[in-house]
């Protein structure tokens, strides 16, 4: 059985369960999330836990139960505390600026790159560190790569955007002659 998908989920003081069909919908102080549940499991609410079962023994089974188990346990950690997720920009020039559901990057490029932030998701910079916070893990890990992706870390002098707890494996620069 899988371990992750055995462990019941504790569900906080002030956080609900809906459950409709084939979709979960978790409600709490931060927001509300909801999403269909994946294929061969079962979610039954037993007071303030929720225990997660799955109709099939087979891999795909045993898979989506620890899936299944995770992303509700996100959605349930989302609502009560939500999420954030930091970066830091290294680089001369380098800057960010967030303004209305805009983070606005200037990382060298002939003009600053303006990324649209998605719903449920806030920037606060902080001089080079960005700072992105939401309840929904999936949409803010995505929105965090994108924002990553825009100029990485480069591995001579580390200048980029970097996640803040990332280690750059730095590389020796050409050797001097004489």
């Amino acid at each position: 059985m899988s371990r992750v998908g055995r462990k019941p989920i504790e569900l906080p003081k002030g956080v609900t369960v809906t459950l409709e069909g084939r979709s979960i919908k978790v409600k709490g102080p931060k927001g509300e999330l909801a999403r269909p549940l994946p294929p061969l499991v079962d979610v039954k609410l037993e007071g303030a836990t929720l225990r997660i079962t799955r109709s099939s023994e087979d891999r795909k089974g045993r898979a989506m139960h620890g899936l299944a188990r995770s992303l509700i346990q996100n959605m349930v950690t989302g609502v009560s505390k939500g999420f954030t997720r930091v970066l830091e920009i290294n680089g001369v020039g380098y800057r960010a600026e967030a303004k209305k559901g805009v983070l606005q990057l200037s990382l060298g490029f002939s003009h600053p790159l303006e990324l649209i932030l998605p719903k449920g998701v806030e920037a606060r910079v902080e001089k080079n560190r960005i700072e992105l916070a939401g309840i929904d893990k999936e949409t803010l890990g995505q929105f965090a790569a994108v924002v990553r992706d825009q100029r990485g870390p480069e591995p001579y002098k580390g200048k980029g955007v970097k996640y803040i707890e990332e280690q750059i494996r730095r590389k020796v620069g050409k050797a001097g002659v004489g």
